[in-house]
C-alpha cells in the first residue's frame, strides 16, 4: 500500500470517528495493511473506548514497537493495565512515561497531529495509584510529593486530593487520557491528496543541481541559520521520491532535495545529511549525483522525477533501538551473539558469546574505551546502586536474563567519573537553532546551554531556558573556565 492510499483512509477512518460512526472507522483503520504507530495508537484508542482491552493492548504494543519514545503510547497502555486489574505491569509503563518526559513539564503532541498534552505531574499521579494498589504508600506519597514540582496552576488541586488520600490510605482517582483524541495525519499533505493543475507543465530553465529535470513543487523546508565553520561531509544524492518519517529518527525528504549520504545500512537505509540535520532514509529512495556536466545522451534518458512509480519501503531492522541519528558501529554477528548497548558518554555496540562471564565482559568495553580494566563500572540501570551494579562477585546468569532478542543495555562509567563530580560544562548559542523535531532543542543566538551528554561527534543533548533536547555542535562553544 502506497503512503497516499495510508494517507487517504488515515483521514476518512478519523472523519468517521468524529462523525461517531465508529464501526466504519474500524473497518477501514483495521483495512490499512502497513499502520505506523500513530494509526496503531489510534485503533488501541477506538478498541478501549469499546472496552475490548485485550485488542487495545496488542495496539498499544504494536505502536510502541514502532516508536520506542512514544510516552503517550505508554501512557494509554498503562490505563489499559489498569482497567485490566495488572497491578504487576502497568507500574513499568507510567515509569517508560514520566522517563520519555526527560525532565521536561509536559509534551505538547499537537505537531504531531494529536490534541494533547501529557503532563509529567500526571503520570506520576498515575505511578502513585499504582503503588497504593499495591499497598506502598509510602512511595505513592513519594510520587505525589515529586507530581507537586511538575504541577500546573489547574493540576494542584487533584495532586492535593490524592496525597491526603493517601495519608488516609484510600485509593483516588486515576487520570484517564480523553476519550475519540486521535492522531490525526498532517493536514498539509491531506490537502495535497488532491492535486489540481493550475499552471500546466513547468520547463526547467537553469537550475544548480546538474541534470535537474524536476518541475513539481515541494513544501518549503525549514531553512538554517549560516554557520561559517559548518562543512559539508557524505556523498551528495539526489532524493527521487517523497518520503515520511515513522519515527524520530528518520528524516522527511521530498523530490529534488540534495542530501548527503554518510553510511548505508545492509538493511538498505542510508544515514544522511539535510538541511543541517541528520536522520534515516531508504537508500532506494535515492540516487548519487555526479558533480559534472551531463551530456546530451544522459538528458534524453535519464526519466523525469515526477514519473517515477515510489519503491516500497525497507523494513527496519527488528531487536534493535532506535538509536537518534547514531548507527550500530559493529556488524550484525552470524553467530547467536549478545549485543551489548553500552551507555557512556557517548553510546556504542559491542557482541559477546552468550553466557559470557564478567572478564570477557569487561575485556570488551576495556578495549573499545581505551581504559584500564580496573577503571571500569557496569551497571544494569543509569543509577549505579547496590541492586544494579554488575562486578566479578555478581551473578552473571541474573544479569543475562535481562536479555531481549539477544539485546541488553548496560551504563558504563569510568573511575575519573566515580571519583570526582564530573565538572559541569557550560556552552553559549552561537547561532540561533529553531527545532523541527520534537526531540530537539530550541535557542537564540546568545542564549547559554547546559551541556547533557554528547550524542556524537556532532550533535549535543543539552538544557536551555527549563527545556531538554538534542542540538547540532557546531552552533555553539564552550564558555571557558575562570581560574
Amino acid at each position: 500500500m502506497s503512503f497516499v492510499d495510508t494517507l487517504r483512509q488515515w483521514d476518512e477512518a478519523v472523519s468517521c470517528v468524529d462523525k461517531e460512526d465508529l464501526s466504519e472507522a474500524f473497518r477501514i483503520f483495521l483495512s490499512i495493511q502497513e499502520p505506523n504507530s500513530k494509526i496503531c495508537f489510534d485503533i488501541g484508542c477506538l478498541h478501549l473506548l469499546k472496552q475490548d482491552l485485550d485488542a487495545a493492548e496488542k495496539a498499544f504494543d504494536c505502536s510502541i514497537r514502532k516508536d520506542e519514545h512514544l510516552a503517550v503510547a505508554f501512557f494509554q497502555r498503562g490505563i489499559t493495565f489498569y482497567k485490566k486489574q495488572r497491578q504487576e505491569t502497568l507500574l513499568g509503563d507510567f515509569q517508560h512515561a514520566f522517563k520519555a518526559l526527560r525532565g521536561n513539564q509536559l509534551i505538547d503532541y499537537k505537531a504531531l497531529g494529536l490534541r494533547y498534552k501529557l503532563y509529567a505531574c500526571d503520570v506520576l499521579h498515575n505511578m502513585a495509584l499504582a503503588e497504593a494498589q499495591l499497598s506502598n504508600w509510602e512511595k505513592a506519597q513519594e510520587n505525589l510529593v515529586k507530581a507537586l514540582n511538575y504541577k500546573t496552576e489547574f493540576k494542584l488541586n487533584i495532586i492535593d486530593k490524592a496525597l491526603q488520600s493517601t495519608l488516609k490510605q484510600k485509593l483516588f482517582k486515576l487520570v484517564e487520557f480523553p476519550s475519540k483524541e486521535l492522531f490525526k495525519p498532517n493536514k498539509t499533505y491531506v490537502a495535497e491528496l488532491e492535486k489540481k493543475d493550475y499552471l500546466g507543465k513547468a520547463k526547467v530553465v537553469a537550475s544548480v543541481v546538474p541534470q535537474d529535470e524536476f518541475s513539481g513543487f515541494a513544501p518549503l523546508q525549514p531553512q538554517v541559520s549560516f554557520c561559517p565553520h559548518r562543512a559539508l561531509e557524505g556523498e551528495p544524492h539526489t532524493v527521487l521520491f517523497e518520503f515520511v518519517p515513522e519515527t524520530s529518527d528518520e528524516l522527511a525528504v521530498v523530490p529534488g532535495n540534495i542530501v548527503f549520504v554518510l553510511h548505508k545500512g545492509a538493511d538498505n537505509w542510508a544515514s544522511v545529511i539535510f538541511n543541517a540535520r541528520r536522520g534515516l532514509v531508504p537508500y532506494n529512495y535515492l540516487e548519487r549525483l555526479e558533480i559534472s556536466l551531463a551530456s546530451k545522451q544522459n538528458e534524453e534518458t535519464r526519466k523525469p522525477l515526477t514519473t517515477l512509480e515510489p519503491p516500497t519501503r525497507p523494513e527496519r531492522k527488528q531487536g534493535k533501538e532506535n538509536l537518534s541519528f547514531q548507527l550500530w558501529q559493529d556488524a550484525q554477528p552470524t553467530d547467536n551473539s549478545y549485543i551489548v548497548k553500552v551507555c557512556f558518554t557517548f553510546n556504542f555496540v559491542v557482541s559477546v558469546p552468550p553466557g559470557s562471564s564478567y572478564t570477557t565482559l569487561v575485556e570488551k568495553i576495556s578495549k573499545k574505551l581505551n581504559r584500564p580494566f580496573s577503571a571500569i563500572t557496569l551497571s544494569l540501570t543509569s543509577e549505579t546502586d547496590e541492586q544494579s551494579v554488575i562486578n566479578i562477585n555478581s551473578d552473571m546468569e541474573r544479569v543475562w536474563s535481562h536479555i531481549k532478542d539477544r539485546h541488553i543495555t548496560l551504563w558504563c562509567k569510568t573511575k575519573e567519573q566515580t571519583d570526582e563530580k564530573t565538572r559541569e560544562i557550560t556552552l553559549v548559542a552561537t547561532h540561533s537553532y529553531e527545532s523541527s523535531n520534537p526531540e530537539d532543542l530550541t535557542f537564540h543566538q546568545g542564549d547559554t546551554i547546559r551541556l547533557l551528554s554528547r550524542v556524537n561527534q556532532d550533535w549535543l543533548e543539552g538544557q536551555c531556558n527549563g527545556n531538554t533536547g538534542i542540538f547540532p555542535a557546531s552552533f555553539v562553544e564552550e564558555v571557558p573556565v575562570n581560574g
